[in-house]
């Protein structure tokens, strides 16, 4: 076998027409990740699965919803990333694909696609729109994670009008509703997926809506830290603290320091973790202490409101049809 031909999966009709015999190819030391395509290793991770079926493919083809965001670093919720399957699209004249791993969709040519790590991936903004039909009742995804994941892309496309211009490029999307009513809902500068979940549930209340990950600096000059939410009028930040990143005894100290510092310069500090978001009773607690520091009256508060939301209320959405 030619080194070059073992450096990445490759098709079996490629190896054929470089003279391998068909023998050699059901050789026991090679590893199969789909029909027609042989590879040294078996694939570890998404890019190396993605890449071995690129290999495969004769006709167009892009990676599409739950695959292409999980390439493209969106971050979805935990029923999508359960979803094991590779999802790509094809030309609406083309068949759908058929394999045990995939899940074959139609219209490549409504949607733009770019090159990442060597595979064909639909661009953030179309793979977002294409997100709205994973929203609703059974369904693996509610409102707020599109939102959150619209958060995402908004980073990465530097701003909201390119979501809303990939909704309408498409005839009828699937979940267009559910999309439109997220896009004024969708901000740039969040960090991570609770950070828009917290952000979310601050608005819902209604207190002030805050800047995201901004760097705050005293009267004096001195760089005080980046916080995920602030309200500079209010003097007031927000930090989100993830298990993930600040459960370590490390962590915790260097936080205790950068919040001493934000205090000391006059600066009130709010943590907020995933538990006052998702539990009542946390929540209003939380919700109530920001309101506080804020110098907002706790009694108007809209406590019922802020909790997550997994549709598009029932105003907004289009009445069915008899």
């Amino acid at each position: 076998m030619p080194p070059s031909l073992l450096a990445k999966p490759f098709a079996v009709r490629d190896a054929v027409r470089l003279g391998i015999p068909e023998d050699r190819l059901r050789g026991a030391d090679l590893w199969r990740p789909t029909h027609g395509v042989r590879m040294l290793d078996p694939p570890l991770d998404l890019v190396e699965r993605a890449r071995a079926f690129a290999a495969a493919s004769r006709s167009p083809f892009a990676f599409s919803h739950v695959t292409a965001a999980q390439l493209l670093g969106i971050l979805v919720s935990e029923e999508m990333e359960t979803d094991c399957l590779l999802h790509i699209v094809r030309a609406t004249t083309s068949n759908r694909m058929r394999r045990d791993e995939v899940r074959g969709h139609r219209g490549l040519e409504w949607r733009r696609s770019i090159l990442l790590d060597g595979v064909p991936v639909v661009e953030p903004c179309d793979t977002w729109v294409d997100l709205g039909e994973m929203v609703g009742g059974g369904k693996p995804a509610g409102l707020d994670d599109l939102i959150a994941a619209g958060d995402a892309v908004a980073n990465l496309a530097r701003g909201v009008k390119p979501l809303k211009q990939a909704i309408e490029r498409r005839v009828r999307p699937r979940g267009k509703i559910t999309l439109t009513y997220a896009v004024p809902r969708i901000r740039v500068g969040s960090a991570s997926a609770m950070e828009s979940r917290a952000r979310l549930m601050i608005v819902r209340a209604g207190l002030p809506e805050p800047s995201l990950n901004q760097h705050v600096v005293s009267d004096f000059g001195e760089w005080l830290g980046c916080a995920d939410l602030v309200w500079r009028a209010e003097r007031v930040v927000g930090e989100y603290q993830g298990v993930r990143w600040h459960s370590s005894l490390e962590q915790q100290a260097a936080d205790e320091v950068r919040f001493a510092r934000f205090r000391r310069n006059g600066w009130a500090v709010v943590p907020i973790v995933s538990d006052d978001v998702f539990e009542k009773n946390h929540r209003d607690a939380k919700l109530i202490e920001l309101a506080e520091a804020l110098g907002a009256d706790p009694q108007t508060l809209a406590l019922g409101e802020a909790a997550p939301q997994f549709l598009a209320p029932q105003q907004f959405r289009r009445p069915r049809r008899r």
